[in-house]
């Protein structure tokens, strides 16, 4: 059995794409997925299943979320390894001690062409830093996320790949949830 992590973008935001969690988590035990847990609001679920492909698992879970709800929802699914990795090299707790309420990480669908992220090598926003590692993308915003242009759409866009954030709190919380 494996443990994943499971992330939506993008529903229970300004009244749209509205899925209360104790729907969201019968969803996911009706797929026959074990041990099943929610997060916040925000879609993000800890489940075990058998060890299968994080994507096939993502195609799954999108198929009855739109059979269920009426609505496409982007889904990634992590392994707990990879949620481990993605928290032991964040590089603005290393060697700078950033304020974590100004930390998030942009989760990336698949690792990002070279070429796209050389694009991006230039841009700079404000006071806003962005390291790009692996399907990672760590956001420092020392004004707050709510101000920053380094928003899913813009790595979306400049990546051509789907995006979904969350804040260092609840990517802390979300391992927590996965060590029960």
């Amino acid at each position: 059995m494996g443990i994943y992590i499971c992330i939506l973008r993008g529903i229970n935001v300004s009244g749209h794409k509205l899925i209360k969690m104790d729907a969201l988590k019968k969803l996911f035990e009706d797929l026959k997925f074990q041990h099943v847990r929610t997060y916040i609001q925000s879609g993000n679920v800890i489940f075990e299943s058998k060890k299968v492909d994080t994507k096939i698992l993502e195609n799954k879970i999108e198929k009855q979320i739109l059979k269920t709800f009426g609505f496409e929802v982007p889904v990634l699914v992590k392994e707990k390894d990879e949620l481990k990795k993605v928290i032991d090299h964040n590089p603005f707790l290393k060697n700078r001690n950033e304020d974590i309420s100004k930390l998030h990480v942009t989760f990336l669908s698949s690792e990002p062409d070279t070429a796209n992220i050389s694009k991006l090598s230039d841009i700079k926003f404000n006071n806003d830093e962005f390291m790009i590692i692996g399907t990672a993308v760590y956001l420092f915003c020392p004004d707050g996320y709510g101000n920053t242009k380094l928003s899913n759409n813009f790595f979306e866009s400049k990546l051509k790949v789907s995006a979904t954030t969350r804040n260092w709190k609840t990517i802390i919380e979300l391992n927590k949830l996965a060590d029960l």
